[in-house]
């Protein structure tokens, strides 16, 4: 009961006018942060920091949680208008609210977004709230055994996300897990894979491969298509927005579920958000009736699953941050800065004595996301206007917004060359029907797992393998490993004899080549490391090299195969073009992009932009002057004053400046 009466004024103290208002100042730029590509909740809460020093703990942290818990409220909005994840934590967005878009229910699908959002966020702050004194000794017990078999097991999500091609998307796992080992290995010491690049050194940087990955492949789409990203709309947004509400409530069970999952994955440190989302729309599929025949076409559950999950994070992330000090991610460890300016200690304390100040940042994460939802609703019939703009309107903009939000990773010219390289792979695999998403996971997770296997080798030695929780999380693991591959060899088993024939070569089987050759060399390049800094690459990369030699074989003699596609991807738009039509506009995109990367090494960005704008409007589409001029004047306007005067982003150096210092004065020169 006391806990209970704590909690109640904790609520009464967060609610008040001057605290309300900092709350929402934080929630309107968490939300705007998170519409814009790349940036994230993580800028904006190291920007608003130094404004806390004069404010209570109450307000401080209710302003700060305000704009991180609100930055995936913000997420959905360019993943589903534009196919563009907004952060690394709405990639599986797209999977299903782009769809959506194109069919003309982009309302229906931001109001999904919003309420599963808000419920999943609220959801999750209401069960630490509950949770949080219990969880202290669930939290001590899980260490790093425990933590690499949760990773394995979020690995093991890759084949049920490669839908009819569970071989593929295991060698898409495995080569990104290979690519997050590029870099300074601190284990053994070693630079590997780097070619000698300093910018390697720290390894791939993931937002720059998410945007390349997920946003340009939609992109070169639309601009191979010609055509606006939905052709329709519904003549009533609002009755879209009412259907979307209603799909929330149908489906709440849905919500619990992904919440609770969010929530907890949340809470360990390590696993990270950008897989939280990919976890929850792995069960959505295992779970939900007929979501195998309909995820990736345009399934409003897919959207639920991942917001819902996706914003029920924060809660859970703040459990071992308040009471261990131990910050379950980026933004976490921010605000144990905000611990110190303000005087307090994580752990015990604020359990008991400052528990008034715990449960306030737990009210604090709840009316943000009610508040956020409540903003995003606002505007959303704007929104979802956005998505029968003509291409022409929405590329420059947008892709000019893309390259900041790539630049953001590192800050270095190669952020963008990783966003073109990531880009090209990301087409690819879409037009040939390669999952992307085991990719991104194992991006994501492959450092954790190298990380974690070797510290409960050097703590445990081999005992760690028999611990319950790291037993039950391997069994599950090889289960989602192996059910899918049987059930798909079942499947197959009864047509194997009668499809098999000569051998049939078709051009797509050149991607097999490649991987053939990616990893051979990869394993030969082992020689000079240090025998710790070879394990895990030697033996991803022989299991690599044997699944790419079995998926050539069914490639070859096994003839049916895939012939109907992938689901847990996107679909291309531009089946009604010939394949020389698609090579041929696709090479213009990419020529556009490498155009004005071009003008950005030598003049700088923003001048760059109203260039760019101008001739990509007039020589695509002839579009009026007085159109293009205002989009050019507006758009270099908004990026001059966002992210120059207010955000005072570094630019890249120029080829002018470092020619002309006298001209460095200029914005981004």
């Amino acid at each position: 009961m006391e806990s209970l009466e704590i909690a109640l004024h904790a609520l009464t103290l967060m609610i008040e006018p001057s605290r309300l208002m900092f709350l929402s100042l934080g929630v309107l730029c968490g939300v705007i942060l998170g519409i814009i590509p790349g940036i994230g909740g993580l800028s904006g809460v190291a920007i608003l920091m130094p404004f806390t020093f004069g404010m209570d703990p109450y307000t401080a942290f209710g302003f700060l949680l305000g704009l991180a818990a609100t930055t995936a409220t913000g997420d959905p909005i360019p993943a589903i208008l534009f196919g563009v994840p907004g952060g690394a934590g709405s990639a599986a967005t797209v999977l299903d609210g782009l769809p959506l878009a194109k069919k003309g229910q982009a309302g229906r699908a931001l109001s999904a977004a919003y309420m599963s959002s808000m419920m999943g966020g609220v959801f999750g702050a209401l069960l630490m709230a509950v949770l949080l004194p219990v969880m202290r000794p669930i939290i001590l017990a899980v260490g790093a055994p425990e933590l690499l078999a949760f990773s394995v097991f979020g690995i093991s999500m890759v084949v049920i996300l490669s839908g009819k091609a569970p071989i593929r998307g295991l060698i898409a796992a495995i080569v990104g897990v290979m690519l997050s080992l590029v870099g300074s290995d601190q284990q053994g010491a070693s630079l590997r894979w780097t070619f000698g690049s300093l910018y390697l050194y720290e390894g791939v940087p993931l937002v720059p491969a998410v945007l390349g990955l997920y946003a340009l492949p939609e992109l070169c789409d639309l601009l191979i298509s010609r055509t606006a990203i939905s052709g329709m709309i519904n003549k009533s947004v609002n009755s879209g927005m009412l259907q979307g509400a209603k799909d929330c409530v149908k489906h709440w069970f849905l919500i619990l579920r992904c919440s609770w999952l969010g929530s907890a994955f949340g809470a360990f440190p390590g696993i990270g958000g950008s897989v939280i989302d990919w976890l929850a729309y792995g069960h959505a599929i295992k779970t939900e009736k007929g979501a195998k025949d309909t995820f990736g076409k345009g399934d409003i559950r897919g959207v639920i699953a991942s917001e819902s999950a996706n914003n029920a994070k924060e809660g859970g992330a703040l459990v071992p941050t308040v009471a261990f000090g131990v910050p379950a991610s980026a933004s976490m460890a921010l605000l144990l800065g905000a611990f110190q300016i303000h005087g307090l200690t994580p752990g015990p304390a604020m359990l008991t004595s400052h528990l008034d100040v715990t449960y306030s940042m737990v009210w604090s994460i709840a009316l943000a996301n009610i508040l956020g939802a409540g903003l995003c609703y606002l505007f959303s019939g704007q929104f979802a206007k956005l998505a029968t703009l003509r291409y022409t309107l929405i590329l420059p903009a947008v892709l000019c917004i893309i390259y900041i939000g790539a630049f953001q990773e590192n800050r270095q010219w190669g952020d963008i060359y990783t966003l073109l390289l990531f880009g090209v792979i990301g087409w690819t695999m879409k037009q040939l029907k390669w999952a992307r998403p085991p990719l991104i996971l194992g991006l994501v997770l492959g450092v954790t797992i190298e990380r974690y296997l070797f510290i409960s080798i050097v703590r445990f030695d081999g005992a760690w393998v028999w611990r319950p929780l790291v037993l039950f999380l391997f069994a599950a693991a090889l289960a989602g490993f192996l059910l899918p591959l049987y059930r798909d060899f079942r499947h197959r088993g009864s047509t194997v004899l009668e499809s098999f024939g000569r051998p049939v070569v078709r051009p797509s089987q050149l991607v097999h080549v490649f991987l053939l050759g990616l990893f051979t060399f990869a394993l030969l390049d082992m020689g000079e490391w240090n025998e710790s800094s070879k394990i895990v690459p030697s033996i991803l990369g022989v299991a690599g090299l044997g699944l790419v030699i079995l998926c050539l074989a069914v490639d070859l003699f096994w003839h049916p195969v895939d012939e109907d596609g992938i689901h847990m991807d996107l679909e291309s738009d531009t089946g009604h073009l010939s394949k020389r039509e698609i090579v041929t506009r696709a090479a213009i995109f990419f020529g556009w992009l490498v155009g004005l990367m071009a003008s950005m090494a030598t003049i700088g960005l923003i001048p760059s932009i109203p260039i760019f704008v101008v001739l990509f409007m007039r020589l695509e589409a002839r579009e009026k002057w007085h159109i293009v001029l205002a989009q050019a004047l507006c758009l270099t306007l908004f990026v001059y004053f966002v992210f120059d005067r207010t955000l005072h982003l570094p630019w890249p150096p120029t080829l002018l400046g470092w020619a002309v210092p006298s001209l460095q004065w200029l914005p981004s020169v």
